[in-house]
């Protein structure tokens, strides 16, 4: 779009080692329109947006992922054709992806259902504000295939996220059933579009027959990143 960017690695500014990220967000903000922050602590992030005079994007944190979940509404309105109005059903568990769905349910009429194994939930706090708005209904279901019935969208991540790896062991021994496979997918019903941020593993929290498969807009929505984030730059620069 005819910008410049200067992208700064973990190793390069060390946020909150070698430098206060309070007196980081000061200093970059005067060098840059804009700040694109993908990070891992979400108080990192909302320190950052506090004291600069730029817009922040949140590009990722431990806690939410709008940017992903803004593509993700943007493949839904080319492929089911509305957001209001639908049923989402996200099959793994409480990650950032998940909070970014909840948070979405306070803007938009969505079905979300978020099918976990016990002691997996979202945040209770997230989900509680948003069925407080009135807009969407959350709820959480431990029965999969059950919660899968009639979704508009099926969508999954990888079972260990970001922080999380130390634990990929275990879960692979929860979350047994809870694989996105072509019986989960018969299930839900030919209405279905199967969706997943990327990178999956295939054989683990979905099958490689789904990713392929003629319900499945990964690859879409890949692209969409793009053209959702470049929207979200130019509404941050206040030009859409």
């Amino acid at each position: 779009m005819g910008g410049h960017a200067i992208y700064l690695g973990p190793d390069t500014i060390q946020l909150g080692q070698r430098e206060a990220t309070k007196d980081i967000a000061r200093v970059i903000c005067r060098y840059n329109d804009l700040i694109m922050a993908r990070l891992f602590a979400h108080s990192d992030l909302l320190e950052l947006a506090n004291f600069s005079d730029s817009p922040v994007i949140n590009g990722l944190t431990d806690y939410n992922h709008p940017c992903q979940i803004m593509a993700d509404a943007l493949t839904m309105m080319e492929t089911v054709g509305r957001v209001d109005g639908t049923k989402v059903v996200y099959v793994g568990d409480g990650n950032n992806i998940t909070h970014s769905w909840i948070r979405l349910c306070a803007r938009y009429a969505i079905d979300f259902v978020c099918a976990c194994p016990p002691g997996y939930e979202p945040d209770p706090a997230t989900v509680a504000a948003a069925n407080a708005s009135g807009v969407g209904r959350v709820t959480i279901s431990h029965e999969p295939m059950e919660a899968v019935r009639g979704a508009d969208v099926v969508y999954t991540d990888v079972w260990a996220s970001m922080g999380q790896k130390a634990e990929a062991a275990e879960r692979m021994q929860r979350f047994q059933g809870f694989c996105v496979d072509e019986a989960m997918m018969a299930a839900a019903g030919p209405q279905a579009w199967f969706q997943h941020c990327l990178p999956a593993e295939r054989g683990v929290e979905t099958t490689d027959g789904v990713v392929e498969g003629a319900r499945s807009v990964v690859f879409q929505e890949a692209e969409n990143r793009m053209h959702a984030q470049n929207a979200i730059m130019l509404h941050c620069m206040g030009l859409a």
